[in-house]
């Protein structure tokens, strides 16, 4: 069996049917609700982020704290990036160099007490050679990690994609932070991931899964981190192993003919108010079935088309389920065209696990891929889902990410048998 068959046999053990969603139905124990937060021991330096400042209002942007919210015996905290169950499988690593107000070292982003611990200082050595580099970069490299048990305890062996889309949703919220701060960014997927495991001390617990270089090239030599002498840190509170979702892993880590994005995305909106749609992005749990208007879905479908910059573009398609936008015709439509003309906002809600979210919309989007490099797109169907979110916001209308639906019938739905990788429904 090759990789692509391995990581293929996944995706299809973990798809949800009618049948399979009434016959294994979903028990959660409280008892083992893991923790959404990582803390390195007090020992290691932290730095407050300071919002006046603007690298550090940056890395703020990418995954801070914007709402907590309070139930009887459990307490939640809302992030810049969504998270399917709010449980916020992934970590936020990076390497700081010739920064300003950071010094030049390794770091944790201590996201609960809005920090950033400090791992290791760095001078001539660097993360650098484990992406192939000989020379310093300055600027930011970071690396984005999941914990998978954080996800698994809710979504059983379905987990991996939905660290994977997380993860997606981290890389968007790097790319709508490094437009409102101007910098470049490029995301990388295939990069010795075995090698920084071993290097950040993580168990089987956790792993890498991108990273993204907002960076520009010295002629200075840089020697490799051998070590940086870490403890395994607990991100979880307890664990229960998942082999499925571990041999999913590493059967996705090894890339195969990846086509380079060298374009960066081109954006208009006001800097302004785009940084409070960020602060104040939500997935909404309802609509009132109103519609929005043609202009405004095609301007949301320009941010969508826009080019991600990345060494592994994956081929990704969007299927649109037109429900409720004025002067459009209900139906289905790939790249722009209608595939099927027709009434089907009661498939959609269906195809969704029955949920009004997918029938009540304007617009409901089914992102799906034939690719090969699973880790690579399904990321990518997160950047989608996160640009769907804050270009929605933007206009006003309401956004909710689904990550569940009857795999096969949406293929049977569309007309081509393919990896359903994300639904999401936009409305007001």
């Amino acid at each position: 069996m090759n990789t692509f068959d391995s990581f293929f046999e996944y995706h299809m053990k973990t798809k949800h049917s009618y049948f399979s969603v009434r016959s294994f139905p979903n028990r959660l124990d409280w008892n083992n609700q893991p923790k959404a937060f990582k803390n390195y021991p007090e020992k290691y330096t932290r730095i407050k982020l300071d919002l006046e400042n603007e690298n550090h209002s940056f890395i703020f942007y990418v995954a801070g704290i914007t709402a907590k919210k309070t139930y009887p015996g459990v307490e939640y905290y809302l992030r810049v990036n969504p998270s399917a169950g709010a449980l916020y499988p992934n970590e936020i690593y990076f390497q700081s160099r010739g920064n300003s107000e950071i010094d030049d070292g390794i770091y944790h982003f201590d996201i609960l007490s809005s920090s950033i611990t400090l791992l290791e200082n760095i001078d001539d050595i660097g993360l650098e050679p484990y992406f192939g580099l000989e020379e310093k970069t300055n600027g930011f490299i970071f690396l984005i990690s999941s914990i998978y048990y954080r996800s698994s305890w809710k979504y059983k062996n379905r987990a991996f994609r939905y660290c994977l889309l997380d993860a997606g949703h981290i890389l968007g919220s790097i790319e709508a932070s490094s437009y409102l701060h101007n910098k470049n960014y490029d995301i990388i997927y295939d990069f010795d991931k075995s090698s920084l495991n071993q290097l950040f001390n993580f168990d089987n617990k956790e792993f890498f899964t991108s990273a993204v270089f907002l960076t520009y090239n010295t002629s200075k030599k840089v020697k490799k981190v051998e070590t940086l002498d870490l403890p395994t840190v607990d991100g979880s509170n307890y664990f229960e192993k998942n082999e499925m979702i571990e041999k999913a892993y590493e059967n996705s880590i090894k890339f195969e003919n990846c086509k380079k994005e060298n374009s960066l995305p081109s954006f208009s909106f006001n800097k302004n108010y785009f940084k409070e749609v960020i602060l104040n992005r939500r997935s909404i749990r309802e609509f009132s079935k109103q519609s929005i208007t043609k202009i405004e879905f095609e301007s949301i479908l320009n941010i969508l088309n826009q080019p991600i910059s990345g060494d592994c573009d994956e081929k990704i398609d969007v299927y649109c389920v037109i429900n409720r936008v004025k002067d459009m015709k209900l139906g289905i439509l790939k790249d722009k065209e209608y595939i099927k003309e027709g009434d089907f906002m009661n498939k959609a809600g269906y195809l969704c696990l029955e949920q009004d979210l997918g029938k009540s919309s304007a617009v409901t989007f089914f992102i799906t891929s034939n690719s090969k490099n699973y880790q690579a797109m399904y990321q990518k169907a997160g950047i989608l889902g996160h640009r769907l979110y804050l270009a929605s916001n933007y206009l006003g209308i309401g956004c909710s990410g689904i990550g569940a639906y009857y795999d096969d019938e949406v293929c049977e739905f569309v007309g081509e048998y393919t990896q359903v990788l994300y639904a999401l429904a936009i409305g007001k």
